[in-house]
């Protein structure tokens, strides 16, 4: 929650903001620590989804108010993956624009120990290459026009897609951040 507001802070327009996280810890559901949440702990067992929390998410999406003519999208399981690990990968674009690190490897080597990014897909960028740059940003573009600038994508993002190169491609020097990304 902490990390969350934080986040909203210091990107607004780049942060989604949900009412869910804090509906939950509010209805007495923080997850392992006490037993519920999306799913019912019990010991010796594993996890099992609580249909109990569907009110909470129902208010959750009424408050948001981001369903388009007020009805729930339909989106297949891929469209899931992609909505969530795009932005992802948008954010590492703006990372890489930015001059924040000084090679896609990097991030790829970042996502994989600090969010725990499977390391048998090479990384977050590294898959975004095999994704193929033009459909991540073809995919943010649609969504921006359909929910809002969340999903607008990076001017870096935008170029690679446009020209073909790939994210992990070493770019010339950027005058603006003082390094080679």
């Amino acid at each position: 929650m902490a990390v969350g507001k934080e986040f909203t802070t210091a990107f607004p327009d780049r942060t989604f903001r949900t009412t869910l996280l804090e509906l939950l810890i509010k209805s007495g559901r923080n997850g392992k620590n006490n037993g519920k949440g999306y799913y019912v702990y019990e010991k010796g067992s594993k996890p099992k989804p609580d249909a109990s929390i569907l009110p909470t998410i129902e208010e959750s999406r009424r408050l948001c108010n981001i369903m388009p003519g007020g009805k729930p999208i339909s989106v297949t399981d891929q469209e899931i993956v992609e909505m969530i690990l795009f932005p992802i990968v948008n954010e590492s674009c703006r990372i890489l624009e930015e001059g924040v690190v000084i090679r896609a490897s990097d991030l790829d080597i970042a996502s994989v120990l600090g969010m725990s990014f499977p390391s048998y897909r090479g990384g977050i960028v590294f898959w975004a290459d095999m994704v193929g740059a033009n459909h991540v940003y073809s995919s943010l573009k649609k969504w921006t026009e359909l929910y809002g600038n969340f999903f607008k994508p990076s001017r870096y993002l935008e170029e690679r897609a446009l020209k073909g190169i790939p994210l992990s491609a070493p770019a010339s020097f950027n005058p603006r951040s003082k390094a080679r990304l």
